[in-house]
């Protein structure tokens, strides 16, 4: 277990710096120096195997009513099977006075993102705001109080992974020890257990909450808490993907999921051929069964479609796409995500965003197959980024030497391990948590589960996520606890003022109906 240096063995150091430079070559002693800097760098940098916490306290006001809160910015240690220290994961909660209060454990997905997303943006009592669908100005930052925060209706505790935000790999572990989806779920349920002790939560009512990847983890991670004693009362699915299986090459579900997203795109910026219908739910639900019925059938005969049968499909495609019947017959009626982000508005010399096909950018090629960037993505970073820091640092008061990351990615040892171990069956090679979803939700028919959607999420299609959550095969008197709900926005459906106020609204609903 690596430890910080003292400082009497720092200054050891710098005595012998003369020393040492009589005997080595100049570039033997660079090579010393900047070995003895990075190893005292690398361990006052590291995480805490003690816990600690600092917390402050607020007041947050939420239709006309005010909350005082306590805002607490800490580390969890997890240790493996035999008490040894393997991470500390940071963390920070908004609490409230109360009885029998749910908490919520909020994460965003990546995988390998740090929550500040989730964190910064959605129900927290201090967010950013933005003016949606258009890229932020830099600093100074609008950020200030949520008049859309869960404070009233649940604590909030907001999760980073190990390897990102302040979260580290302690002892003997290493970043590959967590950067796996099994070894994800384990150390997330770990640290869950871990703040339910500590904190006296364990008569109080628990729920998850995923973003993207997140969501993947949620579908093991509700079976994994359930099979170590800790029964959650819900799981809120925020742009799922359950099942990886689908992006590989040669699997013709993946059309399928993404058409009526194109539908919904193409209604936002006016691109279909006959005119925009009035009503936006009326023709997904009209793109949903085409999708699922005839444009399934024509994927599934392969080379065997007609020609007749092809110029027909590439027709009626249009009509949903927006795209002109050549295109689409010279793509084999199959478009991908970046090929339909570049051609959609391609004579407006614009692209689509991938997290929200309402964002438009720029090429510099306009003639070129696939978008240069996301304009999606690029437009918030700095916002999220700067004001995070700003609350964690200034107004909580948390103190670290350790760098905040966005994503383990950035600690240079990052390999994702994609097999998963479903609760029945062999290994996967690419994870499908939904047998571990509809396991959790058969071994605890109590358990709700809550899957909220963008329509203009092209990075996880909502009916993808339809789909793959009404595979769960669930039993008729178990359906019910299987909930969807839906936002003209994109994947970080906050993003959208209007789309946030709804969204929590539907959730102060679900925690009533949980509480009755």
């Amino acid at each position: 277990m690596r430890l910080p240096i003292s400082l009497t063995l720092v200054s050891l150091i710098a005595l012998n710096a003369p020393a040492l430079a009589q005997k080595d070559a100049p570039d033997a002693q660079k090579q010393h120096a900047e070995k003895v800097a990075e190893e005292v760098a690398a361990n006052w940098a590291s995480a805490p195997v003690e816990e600690v916490t600092q917390s402050s306290k607020g007041t947050a006001r939420v239709d006309g009513k005010s909350i005082a809160y306590t805002q607490t910015a800490g580390t969890l240690t997890i240790r493996d099977e035999q008490g040894k220290p393997m991470g500390s994961m940071f963390y920070t909660a908004y609490t409230a006075a109360g009885k029998n209060r749910p908490v919520t454990f909020f994460y965003n997905g990546g995988p390998g993102s740090s929550s500040l997303w989730l964190r910064m943006g959605s129900f927290a009592p201090m967010h950013v705001r933005t003016t949606d669908p258009q890229a932020v100005k830099p600093a100074p930052f609008d950020v200030g109080p949520n008049n859309d925060s869960l404070i009233g209706s649940t604590d909030m505790v907001f999760l980073d992974a190990i390897g990102a935000g302040y979260s580290r790999p302690i002892g003997d572990a290493k970043g590959s020890d967590f950067y796996g989806v099994d070894q994800d779920v384990d150390a997330f349920a770990k640290a869950i257990i871990r703040y339910t002790t500590k904190n006296g939560r364990w008569g109080d009512p628990k729920y998850i909450f995923g973003e993207s990847y997140g969501t993947t983890r949620s579908g093991a991670l509700a079976y994994q808490l359930e099979d170590r004693g800790l029964a959650l009362n819900g799981v809120v699915l925020l742009s799922s993907i359950m099942n990886y299986g689908v992006r590989q090459s040669g699997f013709d579900t993946i059309h399928i999921g993404y058409l009526p997203s194109y539908a919904a795109t193409a209604w936002y910026h006016n691109k279909l051929p006959g005119g925009r219908p009035a009503s936006l739910e009326a023709f997904v639900e009209e793109a949903r069964q085409f999708a699922n019925g005839p444009y399934a059938t024509a994927l599934l005969k392969g080379s065997d479609i007609t020609p007749q049968e092809t110029d027909e499909m590439a027709r009626q495609l249009n009509r949903y796409t927006g795209l002109s019947v050549d295109y689409l017959k010279r793509a084999n009626l199959r478009v991908n995500l970046s090929r339909f982000r570049k051609e959609l508005l391609r004579d407006e010399h614009a692209t689509l965003g991938r997290f929200d096909s309402r964002y438009t950018g720029i090429d510099a090629d306009t003639a070129g197959e696939e978008p240069e960037y996301d304009p999606s993505s690029t437009g918030i970073t700095g916002l999220y980024v700067g004001s995070f820091l700003d609350q964690v640092t200034r107004q909580i008061g948390y103190k670290t030497d350790l760098s905040y990351r966005l994503s383990a990615r950035e600690g240079g040892d990052f390999k994702w391990d994609w097999s998963h171990q479903p609760p029945e069956g062999g290994k996967q090679n690419v994870a499908d948590v939904t047998a571990d979803l509809s396991a959790a939700m058969r071994t605890n028919p109590h358990l709700r589960v809550l899957s909220l959607n963008g329509y203009y999420d092209m990075a996880t299609p909502f009916f993808s996520t339809e789909r793959d959550l009404k595979h769960m095969m669930l039993e008729p008197q178990l359906r019910g606890n299987l909930q969807f709900r839906y936002y003209p926005a994109g994947h970080m459906v906050y993003l959208n003022p209007e789309a946030l106020h709804q969204m929590r609204l539907d959730m102060e609903r679900y925690y009533a109906e949980g509480a009755r």
